[in-house]
């Protein structure tokens, strides 16, 4: 949605669209949607309407229980795990092959996989006990899964 944004007006537009996740519960997020796409509306209509098109994904997050709201919108762990990555990379420099930096990112991912099973839980076993409760439902009538995967 940026994308279509001039670069001069994103942090105005990011702004905007952070107030909807800033909201007590699902109908003030909903309302709060509502002007941020009127206010989109106004100057970049082509990035209001990706946004409505989007919005019932960007709101997702509403169909679970409020305490777990922030760790479901939040990207830190991706975020932290890509430093990581990107920081072990930057030691090593120069790979001899693919494979070596298949190996060296398969071991981080591995150790950050153990990490995540044993230790620290970005969402502890209640809150996903407590999320696991509130059915999600689709907006699509589809209940078959495809057979395979496509890129």
């Amino acid at each position: 949605m940026l994308s279509q944004v001039p670069k001069s007006a994103q942090p105005w537009v990011a702004t905007l669209l952070r107030t909807v996740f800033e909201q007590p519960d699902t109908d003030a997020v909903k309302d709060q949607m509502r002007h941020v796409l009127d206010a989109l509306e106004a100057k970049f209509p082509k990035a209001a309407a990706h946004s409505d098109t989007a919005q019932h994904d960007l709101l997702a997050f509403t169909a679970f229980p409020r305490e777990s709201w922030r760790q479901i919108w939040s990207n830190n762990p991706q975020e932290r795990l890509n430093k990581e990555i990107r920081r072990r990379t930057d030691v090593v420099g120069i790979f001899p092959d693919r494979t070596a930096v298949i190996r060296l990112v398969g071991a981080v991912l591995a150790e950050q996989n153990d990490e995540w099973t044993e230790a620290r839980r970005y969402m502890g076993i209640e809150l996903l006990a407590k999320a696991r409760l509130h059915p999600i439902e689709s907006e699509t009538s589809e209940t078959d899964l495809p057979t395979e995967l496509t890129a």
